[in-house]
């Protein structure tokens, strides 16, 4: 059988199955070598610098696609290097119009959810590209418009942005789409989880319709599905492991504790020194501050990265834990996208996520490039729905830990007055009411003290708080 001009451009060298390319049905082998990819001499000397020289599956299916032209949906677990699979094509193709910048526009556009994974996004990239004369620059919230602005006024190459500011400064005609070649979604589904479905819609109104589109997503879920049949044209899918399923060599257990217990849970989990270096998952902001204020009361080196951060507080944690000076970072789910950091050796859920989805994203920060990783996740009498529908997306019960002090407690049914079950966490024991004066006449608080020197005489003493020039509405007796 003849394959296309493509096959033939690229030898195959991993074996795989060739529908996911969309050549044939039968088996073929991909490539496993970058060397193999055709690629510019100072991209490949870029990327063997940086210790590669094989291809992951999903760099191996994938790079051939978008060299070749086609769109591109890409679904594959965090830590695959999706990266990797989108940049170094794209900076391939970039290279045959080289200087063709015109001011205020890009040549390629990459979105990303959240400012971490922008900036991870921008270190590879830039890292890809050092030994080319490509511009590269990064616009997202949480920092000045003014040098973003900057960047974009002679114009670049690769523009690596999040939607909301990225709408911004299009809207104030600072940034100009109508030249763009190439549009990358990275983490699509966490996107429209965000509700950026409208900003994107809007972006992606203003590119040209003969770009070439690629959409990487962790999961596949009928929203994401739909979204990619509107904005991309006949693409090609590659599935390097089946939606929704967790990351293989992780080690999973779940651990029942009542919510009140569960501060106390983690601080007998972080005396197993085997745990070097872990991610502890919130559901909220305040939650995660909260764990890492309690984590360095007992003398444990943590850190919180969330939305209400500032870029440079983000950044400073992330450096901190990247570089081993603290054991744990405490994030939020949002805040976690774009953590690239290896070596992590746990994941600690210390709240069990509302979409079931999130629970892949979060355990994928450990287990990356090959290597294995455990998670632990804390589940209380509330979350023991969310735990239900985390087994039936991943498709496999999640083991109970009972080797823990609060298993009994955690396991235990519980019944309120009428003998019902309560499935709930017991209600918290109210604080005793605060005696409130508010419109009440409030006792004077200066009995038994001096008169206050500014005090007339006969006039009596003067009332915490009252100008002593104002006059008195009512004349005094005497």
């Amino acid at each position: 059988m003849t394959l296309p001009l493509l096959a033939d451009r690229y030898p195959l060298c991993f074996l795989g199955f060739c529908h996911n390319i969309g050549f044939c049905h039968n088996k073929v082998r991909y490539m496993t070598n970058f060397a193999d990819l055709g690629l510019r001499a100072p991209i490949l000397r870029a990327v063997e610098e940086g210790g590669y020289k094989t291809m992951t599956p999903i760099q191996a299916q994938a790079i051939p696609i978008v060299l070749g032209g086609k769109d591109l949906i890409g679904v594959a677990q965090t830590g695959t290097g999706k990266t990797a699979a989108f940049s170094l094509p794209i900076i391939q193709m970039l290279l045959k119009g080289e200087g063709k910048r015109k001011p205020k526009t890009t040549r390629s556009l990459i979105l990303a959810p959240t400012r971490e994974l922008a900036i991870q996004i921008g270190e590879n990239i830039r890292e890809y590209s050092k030994y080319l004369h490509l511009r590269t620059t990064l616009v997202f919230g949480g920092a000045s418009e003014k040098p973003q602005i900057k960047s974009m006024q002679a114009g670049v190459d690769i523009l690596i942005a999040t939607p909301g500011r990225l709408l911004d400064l299009m809207n104030q005609r600072h940034i100009l789409l109508g030249a763009a070649e190439f549009l990358v979604l990275d983490e699509a589904d966490r996107m429209l989880d965000m509700g950026f479905i409208r900003d994107i819609t809007k972006i992606v109104a203003q590119l040209p319709k003969d770009r070439q589109t690629v959409l990487f997503s962790a999961t596949m879920p009928k929203s994401v599905e739909k979204f990619a049949g509107e904005i991309l044209r006949s693409p090609k899918r590659v599935d390097v492991a089946p939606t929704a399923t967790t990351a293989e060599k992780v080690e999973q257990h779940v651990l029942m504790v009542p919510k009140e217990r569960k501060r106390d849970l983690l601080a007998h989990m972080l005396k197993d020194t085997a745990i070097e270096r872990v991610i502890v998952f919130t559901r909220t902001k305040h939650g995660a501050n909260r764990v890492a204020k309690q984590l360095d009361q007992l003398g444990i080196a943590a850190g919180a990265i969330h939305g209400n951060k500032s870029q440079n507080a983000r950044q400073k944690a992330l450096k901190e834990f990247r570089e081993g000076d603290i054991r744990v970072l405490v994030a939020t789910d949002v805040a976690a996208r774009g953590i690239d950091v290896d070596g992590v050796t746990h994941v600690i859920n210390f709240e069990l996520p509302n979409e079931p989805e999130s629970y892949v994203h979060r355990i994928g920060r450990t287990a990356r490039a090959g290597a294995t990783g455990i998670s632990y996740s804390f589940c209380d009498h509330e979350e023991r729905t969310y735990l239900r529908d985390i087994e039936k997306i991943i498709r496999q019960r999640v083991e109970v830990l009972e080797d823990h002090p609060y298993h009994r407690e955690g396991i235990e049914i519980r019944y309120d007055d009428d003998g019902k079950e309560i499935t709930g966490a017991p209600p918290r024991k109210s604080a005793p009411r605060r005696r409130s004066n508010s419109g009440k006449h409030k006792p004077n608080r200066r009995v038994n003290q001096p008169k206050a020197h500014s005090a007339k005489p006969g006039g009596g003493s003067q009332r915490k708080g009252r100008p002593g020039g104002r006059k008195r509405t009512r004349p005094s007796q005497g």
